[in-house]
């Protein structure tokens, strides 16, 4: 097999969505695919023409998976965001157990709209929304298009002018003024009208209409006519991200941009990693969870510093998803009662999964894998935590791990834990985000949730992960009134808890049963003979 490379840019909206991050060279080790097993059905259907190519190439690694059996048994799956794609075939159907009453008129309608707001329907509607901003006349001529509200944006042969920021001392984060006018802008036609209408939603982590009011039409192309200080060839995503140092802000950056790369899968190299990430602000980036970014990046992760002086031209720049839109993923979504299950969600695990080469481990016996989140924080300790782990240990039916996920244990080995744990134990907390990578089957118990009901159990039920909680309040036992630090006022996250040992033994009970009786569970243990019974 030959090597991609990008093709002359054409005027018709469909061939610039065609081209953008094409490649310059994606090499005939077809190493930009990389995706999961389960994906590659889906991924080939969306270019036969690949598909075709690697059926006949030797060399292809994907060759034996094409010719499999369970891969030509779903030769027919695709996303749920493509045209002709059915309910049956999406790679994975949600479910809506819950009531519809007193929310949507149907059962029916209560399934579409948890798909648009939460699974690959929120997908195809950012690509049924897109539209051009800004026009290209000529194959070297700049483009801009954006979805609704300019929360996704894609562009090419753009310019972004840094020069500003070589003089401003003061940190650059969450800023709406990081460019002014004329700033920002490419050669083509510009429909002004249009962009202005979309300018509704300025806020720092809701849309790009902060940068992009300040969008003008360059008189002349810039690459070509040597306006740019620098130029980057390789594709380019310009990131502003939520709170690194948190895992559940953080993963709504990363969700948001794996959500961002199928919005944009109009080539076969859209997933590669051979890619340039710009974070939006001017702190060097820092994050216990940097490792993600290797999903998505194998270069380093630049800055506002980086380019600071500078005229910056980029030949495919997107602009994904944000952490904190209206209605958006995963911050802001008004999931509807009663539903369960996305499959946008389940992919994201498997892709993260993937890449970072975290693994099911195989079992030396039958006993549930129980791992309890230990936190060495000021606020939200167990105060008996060693007596309720004792309890359940003391059971032959369980293996307990007590973990702290803390700088010392890197992120790659806290997801072989997760990856690994049938029930996951811990107070209300950013470290609960782990359950995004936990198995099918497994029961997410959040020992306390602190008077904040909704935000990991609506997690967990996007996911599609089993929830509970404590049950009976009597039972939990405050260490004092938790008071707000900054607002004088009562809070239950500021304060320490104890539970009551037989209650915490019930719901653990509890959640055993849910995790043995689940078919996912019952499936891995006949792959997994060491896990049966004895007979």
């Amino acid at each position: 097999m030959g090597c991609f490379r990008g093709a002359p840019l054409a005027v018709t909206a469909t061939i610039v969505l065609n081209l953008l991050l094409a490649p310059q060279v994606a090499c005939e080790k077809y190493e930009y695919i990389n995706l999961p097993k389960a994906h590659l059905p889906i991924y080939f259907r969306r270019f036969p023409t690949l598909e075709k190519q690697c059926t006949e190439d030797e060399s292809c690694p994907y060759r034996s998976i094409i010719a499999s059996s369970s891969y030509q048994s779903r030769k027919n799956a695709c996303w749920g965001y493509e045209d002709g794609c059915t309910e049956k075939g999406r790679f994975s159907n949600h479910s809506c157990p819950g009531s519809h009453i007193g929310y949507v008129k149907s059962k029916q309608a209560q399934l579409d709209t948890f798909y648009s707001q939460a699974d690959f329907g929120f997908v195809r509607d950012q690509i049924r929304e897109t539209r051009i901003m800004c026009e290209p006349q000529f194959p070297h001529d700049s483009s801009l298009e954006c979805s609704k509200y300019l929360r996704f944006c894609r562009g090419r042969n753009l310019m972004i002018n840094f020069t500003d920021l070589a003089v401003r001392t003061e940190p650059l984060r969450y800023k709406m003024d990081v460019i002014g006018q004329g700033q920002i802008g490419g050669h083509c036609t510009l429909h002004g009208e249009r962009l202005r209408d979309e300018l509704q939603h300025i806020s720092p982590l809701q849309s790009w209409g902060p940068e992009l009011r300040f969008f003008e039409r360059l008189v002349k192309p810039p690459i070509e006519n040597d306006q740019c200080d620098v130029v980057i060839e390789k594709p380019t995503f310009i990131m502003k991200i939520d709170a690194a140092i948190n895992m559940y802000h953080h993963f709504c950056d990363f969700l948001n941009l794996y959500a961002s790369l199928h919005v944009n899968l109009s080539h076969a190299a859209s997933f590669t990693t051979d890619t340039h990430v710009l974070i939006w602000e001017s702190f060097p980036y820092h994050s216990p969870f940097a490792e993600t970014f290797k999903v998505f990046t194998r270069n380093p992760i630049a800055n506002l510093k980086t380019y600071a002086g500078k005229a910056v031209c980029f030949r495919n720049v997107v602009l994904p998803l944000l952490p904190r839109m209206i209605f958006g993923l995963y911050y802001n979504t008004p999931i509807i009662h009663g539903c369960e299950n996305s499959g946008l969600f389940h992919a994201f695990s498997e892709h993260v999964l993937h890449r970072l080469k975290i693994r099911m481990a195989t079992r030396a016996d039958r006993r549930l894998r129980i791992t309890f989140l230990s936190r060495q924080t000021r606020y939200r300790r167990v105060l008996n935590e060693d007596e309720l782990i004792a309890a359940v240990a003391s059971n032959p039916n369980y293996a307990v791990q007590r973990v702290n996920f803390g700088h010392e244990l890197s992120f790659i080995e806290q997801l072989k834990i997760t990856r690994n744990s049938d029930i996951f134990i811990g107070m209300h907390g950013a470290g609960l985000t782990h359950l995004l990578f936990l198995p099918k089957w497994a029961t997410l118990f959040e020992l306390y949730h602190c008077e904040d009901p909704n935000c990991y159990r609506d997690l967990a039920r996007l996911r599609g992960v089993h929830y509970i909680t404590w049950e009976r309040d009597h039972l939990v036992f405050p260490e004092g009134e938790g008071r707000h630090p900054e607002r004088d006022e009562r809070h239950a996250k500021f304060t320490n808890y104890a539970f009551d040992v037989n209650e915490f033994e019930r719901l653990v009970a509890k959640a055993a049963a849910q995790v043995e009786g689940h078919e996912e569970f019952r499936k891995f243990c006949a792959r997994n003979p060491r896990t049966k019974d004895e007979l």
